[in-house]
């Protein structure tokens, strides 16, 4: 294996934002470090400690949240090897008593918000009478411990609500947007034989309210193991029950009920959810993580690292199917208020919608995506006519934030506002790396590998290196990592997943660098890199610097091994409304890469193209468009269920057919 060269991140010699001292040693990590006999302010030994001393980090982690468990853990980590680690044996409890224990009785818990601006509470009581009334349903439908019960949702309590549900009985949830078509919503549930189904009857979305009853009775076919769904009133479409393969129960129904909530303890490492892959080139994988996991995972993501607690509201803009969802939900378990957002994050009618209420509902802290950042500074959307003095920091992930983002958000936003890239993965559900009150941010960086993730960029050796790009790996287990992939019983295709390249060591699958003053900087996808007469090269290095210009809305480079043995690099580019690619733009493209990147990255050709294709959590579709560039069929390249726009699937076949028409004339006349 190679890694790719002359693409290392050179670094500014100053951050571009510092915190305040007096309020990053008043934060929950520096009170944390503090308690262990560490320096509040010295995050490089606090994460030294988290993973050289993997059992007294975590054990000081499930003491400092204060962890009810119905039978006390035996060890802290039993088993170290990867995959198979075995955390806190012995241990049970539950996720939803830890998502509802500290939420106040007449506060809001959920603030439920939409793109038209409308927005309701739901407060601490209501949570805890609605989870135990469905709770209670789904107990007399028959679903029992180990069962499954499925959302066909947007985000909106209702999800919310019937997870925590689902936990408390000790069943395990999986759920995905009604963005999915029916088909592709049933390649994923119909793999985990569901009890219930719970539906919604449609959702909002850029101004439109989108129907999904028959979707939701075509996707109860397709799963022969229902024995009943649940029928949410979201949108006030009038559901034809009877076209339902099963019983069906109403969501007032199923909220109305009194109801005491009883939380089965199960133990630790039982199953909670079923989170999926992209599913872009196959069945999606179904990825399943366990209660006390995720429990002690998003404690110290969101409480350590993002500072929540009692008091903070979270809005991060997310849909049901992206793991942002999950965490989302797991603020509670800080006591913080979480906030669902159902619509687009832009509509048309009123693009800052998110700022606005943002401001009105004094959210705390605010998330986001590369994507909606570099289009709000684009669009010319100016979020300080919005009080936001409540927000002290932007949560970023999704992909890698450009260093062009950063000013827009100091100059739009606030100063004093700390921009928090992150990276992780839905494989572990949490993050590798990001940052936390104490850190420094680097404009283009990520500022610190996270607390009890044991970070390292290997070479082609396998041996770590700083300031040099290497893949991501982690050397030692963490508590969210999978405890396996469902149906899959002898673990081969997790193994397969993560740890054949280093056996014992989990690689991710991405390019980074750590820098020598601890910040990590991601690269792109290795599976995805580009290889230029031997030198391998970051597609997100490209993609960084054409998308700041201002006539490019998104950009994707690929790089294509050709049969005679060339190597085509092309990029294509969406344009900005009123831009041309012309010779100037072209030109204007060239220089920016030969200038921000090097002249190894400038592509063979530009190209204009009407959109890029992503998965449906927003990710770039460079692995599949290469290989429809390289001309291999469609329908064995990509799941169009799996696609945001699946007609894009079309266009970039269509052009790799010409390419390959191309080729074989070069060929046949040479």
């Amino acid at each position: 294996m190679t890694t790719p060269h002359g693409t290392s991140h050179p670094s500014p010699s100053t951050p571009f934002w510092t915190p305040d001292p007096v309020s990053a040693a008043d934060s929950r990590i520096a009170h944390f470090a503090r308690r262990h006999g560490h320096d509040p302010l010295d995050y490089a030994a606090l994460h030294a400690w988290s993973v050289t001393d993997l059992e007294g980090f975590w054990a000081a982690v499930w003491d400092y949240f204060g962890i009810e468990a119905d039978t006390p853990y035996d060890n802290v980590l039993a088993e170290e090897r990867m995959p198979g680690a075995r955390w806190f044996t012995g241990a049970t409890l539950n996720y939803t008593h830890h998502a509802l224990r500290r939420l106040r009785p007449d506060a809001a818990a959920i603030v439920a918000l939409d793109e038209k601006g409308a927005s309701y509470e739901v407060t601490g009581d209501e949570l805890r009478a609605q989870v135990a009334s469905v709770a209670g349903t789904l107990r007399d439908l028959g679903v029992r411990q180990g069962d499954r019960v499925v959302g066909y949702l947007p985000n909106t309590p209702h999800a919310v609500v019937a997870f925590l549900a689902t936990a408390s009985l000790g069943a395990i949830w999986s759920v995905c947007g009604q963005d999915y078509a029916p088909q592709a919503a049933a390649d994923r549930f119909a793999q985990l034989e569901p009890t219930v189904l719970i539906a919604a009857d449609g959702y909002l979305f850029n101004g439109t309210t989108h129907d999904r009853r028959e979707a939701s009775q075509e996707l109860a076919r397709a799963l022969p193991t229902l024995k009943a769904t649940l029928l949410v009133d979201r949108m006030g479409l009038s559901w034809p029950a009877s076209a339902f393969p099963a019983a069906t129960v109403t969501w007032q129904e199923a909220t109305e009920r009194t109801e005491q909530l009883h939380c089965a303890a199960v133990p630790f490492d039982h199953p909670l959810w079923v989170v999926f892959s992209s599913g872009t080139t196959g069945l999606p994988k179904g990825i399943v993580h366990g209660h006390g996991g995720v429990l002690l995972e998003h404690l110290k993501t969101l409480g350590l690292h993002s500072d929540l607690g009692p008091g903070d509201r979270l809005l991060w803009y997310t849909t049901t199917h992206w793991m942002m969802w999950n965490l989302v939900v797991s603020a509670l378990l800080t006591g913080a208020t979480t906030c669902t957002y159902d619509g687009s994050p832009a509509p048309h009618a009123r693009p800052d919608v998110l700022w606005e209420l943002a401001a009105r509902h004094r959210v705390t802290v605010f998330g986001t995506s590369p994507q909606y950042l570099l289009g709000m500074a684009k669009f010319g959307v100016t979020p300080s006519v919005h009080d936001l003095s409540s927000i002290r920091a932007i949560g970023c992930t999704g992909s890698a934030l450009p260093a062009s983002a950063y000013p827009w958000v100091r100059e739009h936003v606030g100063d004093r506002v700390q921009l928090a890239s992150s990276s992780g993965g839905t494989d572990v559900v949490s993050g590798f790396a990001g940052s936390a009150p104490s850190t420094p941010v680097w404009a283009g960086e990520l500022s610190v590998p996270n607390l009890g993730v044991a970070l390292a960029a290997y070479d082609a050796d396998g041996n770590p290196v700083v300031d040099e790009v290497g893949e991501l790996v982690v050397t030692r287990p963490m508590p969210s990592m999978p405890l396996r992939f469902w149906n899959d019983p002898d673990g081969t295709r997790y193994r397969d997943a993560y740890f054949t390249a280093y056996p014992g060591v989990w690689r991710h699958g991405d390019w980074i660098t750590l820098t020598s003053h601890g910040s990590v900087v991601v690269h792109g996808r290795s599976d995805s890199t580009l290889n230029r007469n031997g030198v391998r090269l970051g597609s997100a290095d490209i993609h960084d610097v054409v998308e700041r210009l201002p006539q490019v809305a998104e950009a994707l480079v690929i790089g294509a091994e050709e049969p005679e043995g060339g190597y085509w690099m092309p990029l294509f580019v969406v344009l900005a409304e009123g831009a041309t690619l012309d010779d100037t733009l072209r030109e204007t493209i060239r220089w920016a890469i030969r200038t921000g990147a090097s002249p190894r990255h400038i592509p063979d050709e530009i190209h204009q193209v009407p959109g890029i294709p992503h998965t449906r959590t927003g990710k770039k579709l460079e692995v599949p468009v290469k290989r429809l560039l390289q001309g291999d069929p469609a329908e064995q390249v990509v799941n169009p269920g799996a696609v945001d726009n699946p007609e894009l699937i079309a266009f970039y076949a269509r052009l790799g057919a010409e390419r390959q028409r191309q080729l074989a004339i070069r060929t046949t006349t040479a």
